[in-house]
């Protein structure tokens, strides 16, 4: 599956910034779909995660509470919203999915196959 995440901008802290990841080649009904991040000097981070049919969610624990991600397999897209921005969610933001039959979710960067190119965002304070 071929992945193009959007949406990044510069928001100030408290905002809020929606983030799209587009995927084509593949129905992502088949994948299992997460959001990691980057920052610089810094290891990618986990951000969230859902489930194939959208069932089941889990995020990391710096956003939780704050990013809710959703998918619409008919729209083959997943989506992160992100409210009460910090500076400290600054990062380039990815999109990344794997091929599963089960309804698991994951939260490690190595266990994802596919990336799309990252979207920035900046948080100022």
């Amino acid at each position: 599956v071929q992945l193009q995440a959007s949406g990044g901008g510069l928001v100030q802290a408290g905002g809020s910034l929606s983030l799209s990841c587009t995927a084509s080649r593949s129905p992502i009904s088949a994948y299992v779909m997460g959001w990691f991040r980057q920052a610089p000097g810094k290891e990618r981070e986990f951000v969230a995660t859902i489930s194939r049919a959208g069932v089941r969610t889990y995020y990391g624990d710096s956003v939780k509470g704050r990013f809710t991600i959703s998918r619409d397999n008919a729209k083959n897209m997943v989506y992160l919203q992100m409210t009460r921005l910090k500076p400290s969610d600054t990062a380039v933001y990815y999109c990344a999915a794997r091929a599963s039959v089960t309804g698991a979710t994951y939260s490690g960067q190595y266990e994802y196959t596919d990336w799309g190119q990252g979207t920035q965002v900046t948080v100022s304070s």
